[in-house]
């Protein structure tokens, strides 16, 4: 499931691509035909993300609620402006927020690709217009598509079309997909915990606070709870819970308030650095050479999330792994104990 970090992402393309644009909206594969609709031949107003979920609004007091879920994806493609302050194509992209990186280091003009051929360092990045498709999920992929088809055919099963005069926008398998009045919009807000990108960043950390210490819940059901704390999945629940060395089975009122604060502001850093880098990196003091083999491989990037069986990067303890709330958590029983 996409976790607060791609959806912001998302938000962000819209912002450059659709907000202040006469849309055009169709649902090919017709499940959602009445609300495109109503959205055809509406301007994008504003856009926002609130930890997984993405709300636009289109003029006349119109809000289109998406909740990508497990499966869900966007699809841009034709013209888009890319954002220059995410990221850049040349490999230097992140590593402002890598401490102990070298930002003297020679910037390699090579792409960082992974094994499945991701480049998340080029494909939301370059500060240009440039004819592209790009696949914003969980994990970001951009391909070059010079001289594309226009408009872009249909492929598979597409919930919702929106395009201006030059971009196009899929959608694809959301969990929710849906138009809301401002108040309706308002109210799937309020049912949402605190995002650090979005509002008062004291009130959003008290928030956080109150709602941990007050509940028996293990803390790592807590985390992921989206009514405690907006954004958090399955990778940096298991991440964030090892950079505090902290036992995923604590209750939430017995964490100590200044480990809780910790977690804020843990959160609050790493969701910072997957908005800029488009990965989960979870790993600190990464020298360029160990950065660059980190963004390739998503084995690298991680602590402990993954790596069940493995030793501990820290203290060889094997990585244990279980099933929590029906999601898997990898957790080290000694340096958590």
């Amino acid at each position: 499931m996409p976790e607060g970090h791609s959806v912001h992402r998302i938000a962000r393309q819209f912002e450059r691509n659709f907000v202040g644009k006469q849309m055009r909206a169709s649902s090919p594969q017709g499940r959602f035909a009445e609300g495109a609709a109503m959205l055809d031949g509406r301007e994008a107003v504003s856009v926002k993300a609130v930890g997984k979920q993405m709300f636009l609004e289109a003029e006349g007091d119109l809000w289109l609620r998406v909740h990508l879920g497990l499966y869900g994806a966007w699809d841009f493609a034709g013209e888009i402006l890319i954002d220059p302050t995410i990221a850049s194509a040349n490999g230097r992209m992140g590593q402002t927020n890598q401490r102990g990186t070298d930002l003297d280091a020679p910037i390699v003009d090579a792409p960082i690709l992974d094994a499945a051929g991701e480049n998340s360092l080029a494909s939301i990045g370059a500060p240009r217009r440039a004819r592209v498709h790009v696949r914003m999920s969980e994990q970001t992929k951009g391909l070059a598509d010079e001289g594309s088809e226009w408009p872009p055919p249909i492929v598979g099963q597409v919930r919702l079309r929106l395009m201006t005069d030059i971009t196009a926008a899929d959608l694809r398998g959301p969990t929710a997909c849906e138009l809301q009045t401002p108040d309706e919009m308002l109210a799937s807000v309020a049912k949402l915990g605190p995002d650090p990108l979005v509002g008062d960043p004291i009130e959003n950390e008290e928030r956080f606070v109150q709602a941990v210490r007050k509940k028996k819940a293990p803390i790592a059901l807590l985390l992921m709870d989206q009514s405690v704390v907006s954004g958090i999945g399955n990778v940096y629940r298991a991440e964030m819970l090892y950079r505090a060395r902290l036992n995923p089975h604590t209750p939430g009122r017995d964490v100590p308030e200044e480990i809780v604060r910790q977690l804020w502001h843990d959160w609050v850093r790493l969701l910072a650095i997957g908005v800029e880098t488009g990965q989960m990196m979870t790993m600190d003091d990464l020298s360029p050479t160990d950065y660059r083999a980190a963004m390739a491989s998503r084995d690298d990037r991680h602590w402990v999330y993954h790596r069940a069986g493995l030793p501990c990067r820290v203290c060889g303890t094997e990585i244990a792994l279980e099933e929590l709330g029906a999601r898997k958590l990898y957790w080290c029983p000694r340096c958590q104990a």
